[in-house]
């Protein structure tokens, strides 16, 4: 069974590996590349397009790992338009409004495709159902999961490994419960961007950019909804949710503080969590692997409450992020 799972991981890892330096050849020659500034960490030109080595070593390692249904097409038509998304802005810096646009058609893909959010749990037993804020709930899903991905991509690794490790949380908990098509996507995800880490970890030698953020984060999005949609369990959703705890608490720090301060909210700033754990005197690489030992915390966490009473699961999951809000707030987060 574990091969089932491994051969997609593998070949993923291994095809990412072999073409992100030829990829790094292409960055450059179309002038996908991201030039150092005030806000930005990097002091040199790096090329960007990383992601689109991710993106194909996902979609060989999915084709070749497991039968093709209406539905996992859906999923890669989706995420073959993120990428192509991605790639623009790399290559052009499209405006806000532009990229909004496009990861609204992406998600609109999954709608198309009848991959929505149609009910969720209810607490006290029983289910919620969305009926007409389906469609909209699930586009806001999956565009929240790809924007907290791309706004924690600000260190060399970071956003990469950050996903790693949530995915392959994913993956855990998926076998656990029998979710197959949901793990071996997973699985390819996972590989993919472990392949892809050995050239993005500091220092870097290449960036994922837009295209390889947006991807990572719509696939994880996609995955929760689609094992949602056919295990009609709420826990699909929670742990893609829960793994990415870290990215998410640094998002909703990052409005709260440009909406306090008079910014738009989308306006990039260097308040971020990595941006003030290396002012407090972290190097690159301890605060890299400082978040990358809070996002574990936070999947062992969400690996609980797959496998605990929901109540307890949710008091741990409580008690980890409260910590971790603290901590942020106390390093001067909300300040801009």
């Amino acid at each position: 069974m574990l091969s089932v799972y491994g051969f997609p991981f593998m070949l993923a890892m291994f095809v990412s590996f072999v073409l992100t330096p030829y990829i790094k050849k292409l960055a450059f020659k179309i002038g996908a590349v991201d030039k150092p500034d005030n806000r930005k960490v990097h002091k040199r030109i790096m090329p960007r397009l990383g992601g689109l080595a991710i993106y194909i070593a996902v979609m060989i390692a999915v084709i070749a790992g497991m039968e093709m249904s209406w539905d996992i097409f859906g999923i890669l038509l989706g995420g073959t338009v993120i990428v192509a998304l991605g790639v623009a802005d790399d290559v052009y810096q499209l405006p806000a409004k532009v990229k909004l646009l496009g990861q609204i058609v992406a998600a609109g893909i999954l709608v198309a495709f009848d991959i929505r959010i149609e009910w969720v749990n209810n607490p006290l037993g029983g289910y919620f159902y969305l009926d007409m804020l389906s469609i909209p709930f699930t586009i806001f899903w999956v565009i929240s999961f790809i924007n907290v991905v791309n706004l924690i991509d600000g260190l060399d690794g970071l956003a990469a490994g950050v996903s790693a490790i949530a995915s392959l949380t994913v993956i855990l908990v998926a076998i656990q419960m029998g979710y197959f098509h949901v793990a071996v996507l997973t699985a390819a995800l996972a590989g993919a961007i472990i392949g892809f880490i050995r050239y993005n970890f500091n220092p870097a030698t290449i960036f994922m950019g837009d295209t390889g953020s947006m991807f990572i984060g719509y696939i994880l999005a996609a995955i929760s909804v689609y094992g949602a949609v056919k295990t009609a369990a709420t826990i699909a959703l929670i742990v893609p949710a829960i793994a990415l705890g870290l990215p998410i608490l640094d998002t909703a720090f990052a409005i709260m503080r440009r909406y306090v301060n008079g910014r738009p909210i989308f306006q990039p700033d260097k308040g971020h969590l990595h941006h003030r754990l290396l002012a407090t005197g972290m190097s690159h690489k301890e605060t890299v692997l400082f978040m990358y030992g809070i996002t574990a915390v936070l999947c062992i966490g969400a690996v609980l409450w797959a496998e605990m009473d929901g109540v307890y699961a949710a008091l741990i999951i409580a008690v980890i992020m409260t910590a971790v809000a603290i901590g942020a707030k106390k390093i001067g987060i909300l300040n801009d």
